[in-house]
């Protein structure tokens, strides 16, 4: 295709994460022209599907926040609503089941009391500092809860809300710079609870207490028993694939197998888009779904990166990425009282070493359709670094696979007697499978600090130093998990909305 028969577009998103699409379909719903390229087959990158002999399994996580019904941190369900969209989802009745050192054996439920109940079970002597503690995650939350989750670039937004909603604010403002250990550790002592309240936060933030800031764990510990976690019937890939169908409804494009190779810089300003065929399409705003690695070290043209980007990549570190089994398994294996998501960890030394915390979620005890009649899937997953699975030959790789695959299983057996003798399907993806067909920089979950940081400060918003290129997804504010890069989405889709002089579904394009 040639160059001078491509329009110059409103918006070019690269990537269709669910950030992306936020973003993508926010300003569609507005009247911009956006047209979001797809290097893969279908759109959703770790929040995607892919079906194997009758089973549809999730590529990532299947614990969702973000669709409950009311307040304003339900961004799914709004994400959905702007562009007349619908997605039914099945409510889980429990977040999570840990199987922790010491026989810590916690559900925790979605009614809140029962939560606290199973806790204060184990911690009798820690009662008040339970309740203390995660009553000021309850505070966190109720502020983000009562205000509109826009651009926190956006100075005249910032204004409106601050008039509109002062003690909400303030609240904000004094949580902004805080770490949950910080917090935990003014009303617990106990060393184990201390513990459990670090694997609450690794298990999500990929980090410990320590280092998770406060803002996101109020969203996490409070919405679980607010908006609650519900299940896309249909598996998670139906939350892109709504999302698209949104954007295509609004005016949107999305094109697949379009890998993006180069962003265009003229001037300074980032003006278009190259892909690996060679074709260009222009517009006035980019907008990269990529992680921040993969944008300035890949995308743009050596000896580019900007300042402030190389100093970000000396303050956070990619996560590690994950070793995953994609199983199929008779259903008798599993009990009547079982669960959908869990959490095993037989040593606390070994919370965030590879291999140590095993996540389990079996998302067919809420959606049975996805597994053929008399089935369910397993999808376990557990921290690897690709390092440790790059320079052997294919059959040494094989082999890596099958007996990390085995040690997995194994673990899974003392929780799930039986579950070899009835397997069905068993697939096996390495942080190089993540790296290939998510397009992530060592297949990485996502940012985490190299050391302690005051809270979310340091974290970058949607605006690079770049003009007229931005970011999206959990390379940016608030980082990572659905819910968060969802808000990323709407943050960068209201600064783009106000750059572009968007109003009544015009664009009046203010350069």
């Amino acid at each position: 295709m040639s160059p001078s028969l491509n329009p110059i577009l409103d918006v070019i998103i690269i990537g269709s994460g669910i950030g992306g699409l936020v973003t993508a379909t926010q300003l569609a719903a507005k009247g911009a022209q956006v047209l979001v390229l797809e290097s893969y087959l279908i759109p959703g990158g770790s929040s995607g599907y892919f079906e194997r002999q009758g089973y549809r399994f999730d590529v990532g996580a299947s614990m969702i926040f973000g669709f409950g019904e009311k307040g304003t941190t339900n961004l799914l369900t709004r994400a959905l609503d702007a562009v007349n969209v619908t997605q039914e989802t099945i409510t889980d009745p429990v977040q999570i089941h840990y199987h922790l050192p010491n026989k810590l054996n916690i559900k925790v439920e979605r009614a809140y009391n029962k939560f606290l109940q199973h806790l204060i079970a184990y911690f009798p002597h820690e009662e008040i500092g339970i309740r203390r503690f995660y009553d000021e995650c309850w505070k966190v939350f109720n502020c983000l809860n009562s205000i509109d989750l826009l651009s926190l670039e956006e100075p005249r937004y910032l204004l409106r809300t601050f008039l509109q909603h002062p003690l909400a604010c303030l609240g904000l403002v004094k949580y902004l710079p805080q770490n949950v250990g910080d917090v935990a550790r003014r009303y617990i002592k106990d060393i184990q609870l201390l513990k459990f309240i670090d694997i609450e936060c690794y298990c999500w933030s990929v980090v410990k207490a320590d280092m998770t800031p406060m803002i996101n764990a109020g969203m996490v510990f409070a919405d679980r028993h607010y908006g609650g976690v519900n299940y896309p019937q249909g598996g998670v890939g139906q939350i892109a694939q709504k999302l698209v169908e949104g954007l295509e409804k609004a005016g949107g494009q999305i094109k697949y197998q379009a890998r993006v190779t180069k962003i265009l810089i003229e001037k300074g300003k980032a003006v278009g888009v190259q892909l690996a065929g060679g074709q260009v399409y222009h517009a006035k705003r980019i907008v990269s779904n990529a992680t921040r690695w993969d944008t300035f070290t890949k995308l743009l043209p050596v000896g580019k990166i900007p300042a402030n980007e190389k100093k970000w990549q000396q303050t956070y570190k990619k996560s590690p990425s994950f070793l995953s089994l994609h199983i199929g398994v008779a259903a008798a294996v599993l009990p009547r009282s079982t669960e959908c998501h869990h959490i095993i960890l037989e040593d606390w030394e070994n919370m965030t070493a590879p291999a140590g915390t095993l996540f389990v979620s079996i998302p067919t005890l809420l959606d049975p359709e996805l597994a053929p009649e008399g089935y369910h899937i397993i999808h376990a997953f557990t921290p690897q670094l690709i390092d440790d699975w790059r320079e052997m030959s294919a059959s040494e790789y094989e082999a890596k696979k099958e007996a990390a695959a085995w040690q997995i299983i194994d673990r899974l057996e003392k929780i799930f007697p039986g579950l070899d003798a009835g397997l069905d399907y068993l697939e096996v993806g390495t942080p190089r499978t993540h790296q290939r067909f998510l397009g992530r920089e060592d297949g990485t979950y996502g940012p985490i600090p190299r050391r302690k940081l005051p809270g979310l400060l340091k974290m970058p918003f949607n605006r690079t130093a770049i003009p007229g290129l931005y970011c999206v997804g959990d390379s940016t504010f608030p980082g990572q998990g659905l819910n968060a890069v969802a808000f990323s989405g709407f943050a960068c889709a209201h600064r783009i909305t106000v750059d572009l002089g968007l109003s009544n579904g015009k664009c009046q394009h203010l350069d």
